[in-house]
């Protein structure tokens, strides 16, 4: 029954504009038709897992529709009203937007969900297992050398790690190799490893450092790997080595397609662009999830109890229920529930009558108002009248949350409510209401009870979605490299965007930034900081001294350098990095930002005659840049020698210090300083970039 009321009702990412946030998840416009039949002459021994490999066969063979099944999945957008960060969720750099050639060659570490690549049973319309599928098929088709690790229960012999090898190259038609044992001299080989192979690495489940993410073993998991994928969101509320550790030793880390599209989910739990929102709650322990409430009250419209939970809320509402189901321990969480949605106009739904079961006969069954339960009858499941009710409500909605079971005491195979309920959504979805259903029960009951998933969104795993719900960040998330979350509109951010660009990467407090466009009018300037505390000091400093021609994005410049500066519209002329943390070569420490991946950008986004100037109060740090630069920028930059040292230059060319390298000058500490130059046939191309120097000089 409702009970009607007559009250009234994290950090910022890059809110650079203040409007509402697009974030679009659009088509793989370039993706090759991956999964595709191929004739592979390796025959796994598939045993146990046949039924789940002949599904994925058929769905892969014949003209790509799996693939396409797939791109579809990402034809959706997603507005995030505070244009900005959601909830403790970032916006993160996915596979999707890596660039696809970067991905050649490169040990790419894949951290899929062994739930779902080797359960036993597989249904072809669950959309998660193709997601699981295309991840690992994109990398392979890219020329990458992937290396798979999870964390399957190792509890028979079907599972040892053989045979899960075996029944991994029987799904992709490709060999997969185990890799026995975790050590640097194993996987110190991984650079050796055969790109036409998939290389399987022995289950994580039984190793304790795994769960206690141990810096040293996560080291050790990823020697060798160059890129790590994320496509296990079901473990993103843990911390462990192989989704938060490895990350520190890998220069990019990125989101999978299944990663991708369940984070997509979560988030549009947030939505309220469609109304009325209900949220079906079911489950037990209401103390542990009652911090969820207040952000579910900020949205939804109405909350409808199925679980065990209705009986603490009905116990708050003063509605009378057996005192077996009582949790009096959760009674100020219930009661506190019951004030917040009174207090937000959120009418709560708890059953009116269930169905019971007699203590002393199993077998009899009657179905009882919720107030009048006799003594000796334990309720089973959701009575008719309770259903009925359940889905008048439902009728109006636009969208729906379901979280959580219809379970109570042992069920019953004659009563169903969870399956009539599913019933319910599965009508409801194929009109003009987004339902969304979340965890490993209620998605299995969708999947048994609806003939098409296609307008049914699953999330399999509730926990990380409590925890969202709580407003708890999800470590397996923020591990995951930040991206720029929308296309800068370079008009809205320089008074001039057609004037010549310089960029400092890794610009801290911005004090170097703010100087030079103080003296260049006529150039933009453009910080990029991973710090975002620093980066919206920076924005508020913009803004409050009017400074048209200056700009931050808080961002890693590792994986975001290409996509931000290659959509800006005048030249790249000059390109600094200035004091780069000195521990980078530390196993202990993570430096990601002096990568291949971003030298290669610079020097392919940089104009003709550009610059690029580095600088360190350590000369190994220094050294290092130069030695990276000159591998790995395509014989495009050519270093200019100046003063007595071959390699350094005597003063700062601009003329304008960073903090940092103002405090080395004062404690009499040397600075090395190199100036790196984008050859040019032409070089009369070269004089806007020295007049950079020149000027501010």
């Amino acid at each position: 029954m409702f009970l009607p009321f007559s009250h009234g009702a994290g950090s910022i990412f890059m809110n650079i504009l203040y409007e509402p946030l697009l974030l679009n998840i659009s088509c793989f416009s370039d993706f090759p038709k991956l999964l595709k039949h191929k004739t592979c002459s390796y025959a796994p021994n598939v045993t146990k897992f046949q039924k789940y490999n002949n599904a994925v066969l058929l769905a892969m063979q014949g003209n790509g529709e799996l693939a396409g099944d797939v791109t579809n999945s990402f034809n959706h957008k997603v507005y995030i009203n505070n244009g900005g960060e959601l909830n403790g969720i970032p916006h993160i750099q996915t596979l999707r937007e890596f660039p696809r050639k970067e991905l050649f060659g490169k040990a790419v570490m894949v951290r899929f969900d062994s739930n779902i690549l080797l359960k036993q049973e597989h249904n072809q319309k669950n959309q998660s297992d193709f997601n699981a599928l295309f991840t690992i098929q994109y990398l392979h088709e890219a020329e990458a050398k992937v290396i798979l690790v999870s964390d399957w229960k190792t509890n028979t012999s079907e599972l040892h790690l053989e045979q899960v090898a075996d029944f991994l190259s029987g799904i992709f038609q490709i060999q997969v190799v185990p890799l026995q044992g975790i050590s640097c001299n194993k996987l110190s080989k991984v650079k050796d490893l055969q790109k036409e192979n998939i290389y399987l690495i022995e289950s994580l489940y039984n190793i304790k450092d795994e769960v206690a993410n141990c810096l040293e073993f996560s080291r050790v998991l990823s020697t060798g790997v160059d890129i790590f994928v994320n496509d296990s969101f079901s473990s993103s509320h843990k911390v462990l080595a192989s989704t938060v550790g490895v990350t520190r030793f890998c220069y990019a880390c990125l989101a999978g397609f299944h990663f991708e599209v369940k984070l997509r989910l979560v988030k549009n739990l947030a939505e309220t662009n469609k109304k009325p929102y209900v949220a079906i709650i079911g489950g037990g322990n209401l103390a542990e999830k009652a911090a969820s409430f207040r952000f579910l009250a900020s949205r939804c419209h109405g909350f409808v109890f199925v679980g065990m939970m209705s009986f603490q809320i009905m116990h708050a509402s003063r509605v009378q229920v057996p005192i077996d189901f009582v949790d009096h321990k959760a009674l100020p969480e219930a009661l506190d529930i019951v004030r917040l949605a009174r207090d937000n106009n959120v009418k709560i739904l708890y059953p009116k009558d269930f169905w019971c079961r007699n203590k002393y006969n199993r077998k009899q069954l009657h179905v009882f108002p919720s107030h009048e339960i006799l003594d000796g009858w334990v309720p089973i499941d959701l009575g008719p009248i309770t259903l009925d009710e359940i889905g008048s409500l439902l009728s109006d909605c636009k969208k729906i949350t379901w979280i959580g079971p219809v379970k109570f005491a042992d069920g019953s195979e004659e009563t169903n409510g969870g399956s009539k309920l599913a019933k319910i959504l599965d009508q409801l979805s194929k009109g003009n209401c987004e339902t969304t259903v979340v965890g490993t029960t209620a998605c299995n009951l969708v999947t048994q009870e609806t003939s098409s998933l296609s307008s049914i969104n699953m999330v399999e795993n509730a926990s990380a979605v409590w925890e969202f719900l709580k407003g708890r960040k999800l470590p397996g998330v923020m591990a995951v490299d930040r991206a720029y979350p929308f296309e800068i509109k370079w008009n809205n951010v320089y008074s001039d965007p057609t004037q010549s660009l310089v960029v400092d990467i890794g610009s801290g407090n911005g004090l170097f930034l703010f100087e030079m466009a103080r003296k260049r009018k006529d150039l933009n300037f453009l910080g990029l900081e991973m710090n975002e505390k620093l980066v919206l000091r920076c924005l508020d400093s913009i803004q409050q001294f009017g400074i048209k021609n200056g700009h931050f994005v808080a961002t890693n410049a590792t994986s975001t350098f290409r996509s931000i500066v290659s959509s800006y519209p005048g030249k790249l002329v000059l390109v600094s990095i200035q004091c780069p943390n000195p521990d980078f070569n530390k196993p202990e420490h993570r430096w990601r930002m002096l990568q291949r991946s971003l030298i290669e950008a610079v020097a392919d986004l940089l104009s003709s005659g550009g610059k690029v100037f580095l600088q360190s109060d350590v000369e190994e740090v220094a050294m290092r840049m130069k030695e990276q630069f000159s591998r790995y920028s395509k014989n495009k930059l050519v270093m200019e020698h100046h003063g007595q040292s071959d390699y350094w230059l005597d003063e700062n060319p601009f003329g304008v210090k960073s903090d940092w390298e103002k405090h080395v000058l004062e404690r009499g500490a040397p600075m090395f300083r190199m100036l790196f130059s984008k050859s040019s046939e032409i070089r009369s191309e070269v004089s806007v970039s020295n007049d950079v120097i020149q000027k501010v000089g």
